[in-house]
């Protein structure tokens, strides 16, 4: 099957084939990343049940106002408001007013990336089919993804319960044509936008506002990116290790399998095993008496093991969420109840961000300290100081990666300043109704920015650790020949880019190559998992 999409550069229709179909199965962390990226098309299952249940909620919504019924959010004000009761001449008035008084988002802007992320993340909860959401306002959510109409969401205000109120109220808003989005690439008026594509503004049902706001899918989406971004930097973790042990004539003997035989976490044994396979045992000359190296080398596979095992768990976390209905209350259409809960807490998309941040940021730590010992001569065996490539008459002038080990310090206290749990940080708000709240969403937020400089670190680490491989080449105290043949590849490839720094050049544009090619997953680390 191929659906059209929107290309964002050209707003132009493209081909996508094998569309992700939301509503008959669990949607995966990997789906998201690639919707976000725009890689995949998205379709609406045609299965009997999965018809059955969106309209039987629509239809028990229905003959519920018909018999006038009491529903949170549909007859009644909402949060504190509960209390007072909506005329039902104005309940389809109601959801208008939730989205317009949320519509006070402040801070940056979200990405269309994120942005697209955030749509498919809203879509499969609403999926699920305990919404009471009519198959018109799901329509509208595809053509969105797939027409690359993306909501221009601010990034605060939100505490993570009820929901992402505010910032999911610029997906309602757009849904009915208010506020702008991303389009080709211009900022513009939805209302504008609209009409391109034969689009009408939706007219939402009593429960639509309701169910689109009051729910976890802006923290989880960017738990989606997050994790596909942590994953890849345990792997160029690894790699970036074995460089620096390379360079600084470590002890491969670190890595043996049957020394991480008997302390068996399985992520901190992958991690080993992959270093050991770059490394293969190449042994060199040392000029020093240490028995064992510094424990930036020696107690890597550890540190990246951590994050490493808890991957799974976040995995699993981050998708039941993904794949739950989150709002309030939960329409069961087919069995006739209306069931008021608290499904829209954050808590263990909080949790999940919390700690993923820490474990991060203790990369960038790792490899902030394995810089320091490449630019050191007193640590770094013979190599140049602050690796600088100038020959010997010029090394009076020249100061090779000085300052950018200098920045590797400002960004890892950075990352390590952000560690502190966004989610111990709970306030009661909107009159103590929200009297206990998740802030799963400035976790999420707090933890892309931890990666983000983290990734920093990883591509000034990578950039400066080939370049210590090189020296030791051209010194004659090792041999390229006796690389492991992809760790020949990827030091080929990284020369090509960046020339060895001989003479001082700046080296922002370097370094911001690196960041995007890591950020793109552009080396292929160990496939073999």
């Amino acid at each position: 099957m191929t659906i059209a999409v929107t290309d964002p550069g050209t707003a132009q229709p493209i081909a996508s084939e094998d569309p992700v179909c939301f509503g008959q199965g669990r949607i995966s962390i990997e789906q998201i990343t690639a919707i976000a990226r725009q890689q995949h098309a998205v379709s609406l299952s045609q299965q009997p049940s999965f018809v059955r249940r969106i309209n039987a909620g629509v239809a028990f919504l229905d003959k519920l106002l018909q018999e006038d019924g009491v529903i949170y959010g549909v007859t009644t004000g909402y949060g504190d408001s509960v209390t007072v009761k909506v005329p039902l001449e104005q309940v389809y008035e109601l959801p208008v007013h939730l989205i317009r008084f949320h519509g006070c988002g402040l801070g940056d802007y979200f990405s269309v990336e994120e942005g697209r992320a955030i749509l498919a993340t809203r879509l499969c909860s609403l999926t699920q089919g305990y919404s009471g959401v009519s198959f018109e306002l799901l329509h509208q959510l595809t053509a969105y993804l797939n027409l690359n109409i993306v909501p221009r969401i601010p990034q605060e205000g939100s505490v993570g319960a009820s929901g992402d109120l505010t910032p999911l109220s610029y997906v309602a808003a757009c849904l009915i044509g208010e506020r702008d989005v991303y389009y080709g690439d211009d900022i513009r008026p939805v209302a504008d936008v609209l009409p391109l594509h034969q689009l009408q503004p939706l007219r939402l049902r009593p429960k639509e506002g309701l169910a689109i706001m009051n729910g976890t899918a802006v923290m989880t989406a960017l738990a989606c990116l997050a994790y596909q971004r942590a994953e890849y930097l345990t792997r160029l973790s690894s790699r970036i290790t074995a460089l620096a042990s390379l360079a600084l004539q470590g002890n491969s003997h670190h890595f043996d399998d049957i020394l991480f035989s008997v302390k068996p976490h399985q992520g901190q044994n992958q991690v080993a095993a992959w270093i050991r396979a770059d490394l293969n045992h190449v042994e060199h000359p040392r000029n020093s008496d240490r028995l064992q190296d510094r424990y930036s080398i020696r107690c890597a596979p550890h540190i990246i093991g951590v994050l490493r095992d808890a991957l799974p768990w976040f995995k699993q976390t981050i998708e039941n969420e993904l794949n739950s209905a989150n709002d309030n209350p939960i329409i069961d259409g087919i069995g006739e109840h209306v069931l008021h809960g608290g499904h829209f807490y954050g808590g263990h998309i909080a949790m999940v961000m919390d700690t993923m941040k820490t474990a991060v940021a203790n990369l960038a730590d790792l490899h902030d300290r394995q810089m320091a010992l490449l630019m050191d001569t007193k640590f770094n065996h013979g190599l140049p100081a602050n690796l600088s490539a100038a020959t010997p008459e010029r090394r009076y002038i020249n100061h090779g990666f000085k300052a950018v080990q200098i920045g590797c310090s400002a960004w890892t206290a950075e990352a390590l300043k952000l560690t502190m749990p966004a989610s111990v940080f709970s306030r009661s708000t909107e009159c103590h109704n929200q009297d206990k709240v998740s802030m799963g969403t400035i976790a999420a937020r707090d933890c892309l920015r931890v990666l983000q400089l983290t990734e920093q670190v990883m591509a000034a680490s990578l950039l400066a650790v080939q370049q210590a491989v090189q020296l030791r080449i051209a010194q004659g105290e090792l041999c390229f020949n006796s690389l492991n043949s992809n760790i020949q590849h990827m030091l080929q490839q990284l020369q090509q880019q960046h020339p060895l720094v001989a003479e001082d050049r700046p080296l922002e544009y370097n370094l911001r190559q690196l960041v995007s090619q890591l950020q793109q997953q552009h080396w292929p680390l160990y496939q073999d998992t």
